[in-house]
């Protein structure tokens, strides 16, 4: 409706009937009317898709549709249209249904006057455009209301992990920080006391508490950044080849005291390949690091890479202490640990890391595990190859 100008679709079989809405419409002094009219529901129903009205006038007994059931497909078609019924039924159970149905309005063809007419079309889009905003207005309301919710949810989220690194902080940095402290204590205090073995061993253990400290901070950093969005996956080509036998001997250096074997098993060419080399990394080193400190001393890990069809895959497999089947499904969880660690140090995040990493890569992680047995971590990413063979990471 622009203005004062109203534009009417009216459904009515009966020519005479017609016309004289149509001269009713005419002496309108303070709207002007233009009206189209059909005989049909169908022919309505291809008017209102091709051209815009403000107001349906809408007789019950047509030739293609009878009583109420007209309704329906309108309002299927035109949800936001006002529709005011035409009957020569004075039915105030009938008026009422129709009004149920979504009519704005009801008008008695034998009582209908020019005046009547026009406060009825009137008051008929102003009813529809109060309800369309009221309905704009609640579908605002109901977004902002899911909005809240969703940001209230992360709020309550960040409210644990901020308890829960609190605890952990409070536990985990502790024990690091005593053994630095009482190491250092003991060789300031007693350095001319000391043999030369209990210096060493003093240091070795100053050491490794502080990377011990480090690797839980990384894990904090790496946590924060993926919860708040800001971890992306920037893919170059990589030979994971050489990537991964590169992993394994920096393991075996470092990891020489625990007399833990890695064997490395490569299927596929495995070049190429494009991933994030920092993600693949912390996938790779927090599952091999996970399975060295599970397992018993002298123990063997098996890590294999293959190339699929569509995808490559990495398998993690340890013979050490297992996870019980009831931790699995939190296993993901930031800091949730299995049941069955005992004293064994560690943040909880790990795992938690490993399984936004290879989110970030659009792939999945698997874990089977027995207690007792052993257990293998299997990471599957989807496979996309550079097209040129140099500038392997």
């Amino acid at each position: 409706m622009s203005g004062n100008s109203v534009k009417i679709l009216l459904i009515e079989d009966n020519l005479a009937e017609a016309i004289l809405l149509q001269e009713f419409l005419k002496v309108a002094e303070q709207k002007q009317f233009s009206l189209i009219h059909v005989k049909r529901l169908q022919e309505a129903l291809k008017e209102i898709d091709r051209d815009y009205f403000d107001l349906v006038l809408l007789d019950l007994g047509l030739p293609d549709s009878q009583g109420l059931e007209s309704l329906q497909p309108l309002m299927e078609l035109a949800p936001s249209l006002p529709i005011v019924v035409l009957t020569n039924t004075n039915d105030d159970k009938l008026a009422i249904e129709a009004v149920r149905r979504g009519a704005q309005d009801y008008l008695f063809k034998e009582h209908i006057k020019p005046e009547i007419l026009v406060r009825s079309l009137c008051y008929a889009i102003e009813r529809k455009q109060a309800q369309e905003k009221l309905r704009q207005e609640n579908e605002a309301l109901e977004t902002e209301i899911d909005r809240q919710t969703v940001e209230m949810l992360k709020a309550k989220e960040v409210d644990l992990l901020r308890s829960e690194f609190l605890a952990m902080l409070s536990h985990d940095f502790r024990n690091p920080m005593n053994a630095i402290l009482l190491s250092s204590g003991l060789l300031l205090k007693s350095e001319n006391i000391l043999s030369k073995e209990k210096k060493l061993a003093h240091f070795q253990l100053i050491r490794s508490a502080i990377k011990r400290m480090d690797r839980m901070l990384e894990e904090f950093i790496l946590i924060g950044r993926a919860n708040s969005g800001k971890l992306e996956c920037q893919l170059a080509p990589l030979d994971l080849i050489l990537f991964c036998r590169s992993l394994v001997e920096e393991f075996k250096w470092s990891n020489d005291e625990s007399n833990i074997n890695i064997t490395f098993t490569c299927s596929g060419e495995l070049r190429g390949v494009l991933c994030d080399r920092d993600l693949l990394r912390h996938i790779l080193a927090n599952l091999l690091a996970n399975a060295i400190k599970y397992s018993p001393e002298g123990a063997t890990i098996y890590f294999g890479a293959s190339e699929q069809e569509k995808s490559v895959s990495f398998r993690v497999r340890d013979r050490g202490i297992g996870i019980p089947f009831e931790d699995q499904k939190q296993l993901f969880e930031p800091f949730y640990r299995a049941s069955n660690v005992d004293t064994i140090a560690g943040s909880g995040l790990g795992l938690a890391i490993v399984k936004k990493c290879v989110e970030l890569h659009s792939g999945e992680i698997s874990v089977e595990s027995q207690v007792g047995v052993g257990t293998t971590f299997t990471v599957a990413l989807p496979l996309s190859k550079a097209t040129f063979e140099e500038g392997y990471l």
